[in-house]
């Protein structure tokens, strides 16, 4: 296993090491864990699960078919 060596201010050390405390989990693991949820490019099966439970939302093409015109953009 690699270890890497990170440097953080004092707050976040302190907000991360009761964090990691509050689970029972080294700070190592716990840092750990945020970075696999972050980086992984699997969706949550709760959130998969989501896909196609609205019934009466629009399909696409009913969205654009609509007359509707688009809301002016913000110029920068």
């Amino acid at each position: 296993m690699a270890q890497i060596t990170i440097y953080i201010n004092n707050d976040l050390e302190s907000k991360v090491k009761e964090i990691a405390a509050s689970q029972d989990t080294s700070i190592s693991k716990y840092i750990s864990t945020v970075l696999e949820r972050n980086i992984s490019n699997n969706w949550n099966p709760k959130i998969k699960n989501l896909a196609g439970s609205w019934s009466d939302f629009p399909t696409v093409e009913e969205i654009r078919s609509s007359d509707t015109q688009d809301a002016r953009r913000e110029a920068f």
